[in-house]
């Protein structure tokens, strides 16, 4: 994912994406949000700029597993890389969430070392 690419960070919870942005823009990505997963994947099916998807996995509603399993079954979208954001840290959820289709898993709170190894991993 380069630089001219959009990240679009998808979590209930503004102050995770504020965070998030802020960092992230520090170091010269762009950034879009979504506050739902339903949201997230309107913003998907408009924006072909988005190089990588931050995924929350525990939203209401539609969780991450859900958005997960829906942008795998999109053609025009499945080919995206997606990171698993999660405050569920146990034994096996980093698996659950590789298995459900995520590319990369970080969990919250966010190392943002590990994060921005895991982008650069997606640089295309």
């Amino acid at each position: 994912m380069n630089t001219t690419k959009e990240i679009l960070i998808i979590d209930d919870d503004s102050k995770n994406i504020f965070a998030l942005s802020a960092v992230l823009k520090a170091r010269k990505y762009k950034c879009v949000s979504a506050l739902s997963a339903r949201q997230g994947l309107e913003i998907l099916e408009a924006n072909t700029n988005i190089g990588l998807v931050l995924m929350d996995m525990m939203m209401p509603e539609m969780d991450g597993y859900e958005a997960i399993s829906e942008i795998r079954s999109r053609e025009s979208i499945q080919h995206l890389p997606i990171v698993a954001l999660t405050a569920q840290a146990m034994t096996g959820d980093k698996e659950k969430c590789i298995e459900a289709g995520a590319d990369g898993y970080v969990s919250k709170p966010v190392n943002v070392e590990e994060l921005t190894k895991l982008i650069q991993k997606f640089a295309q």
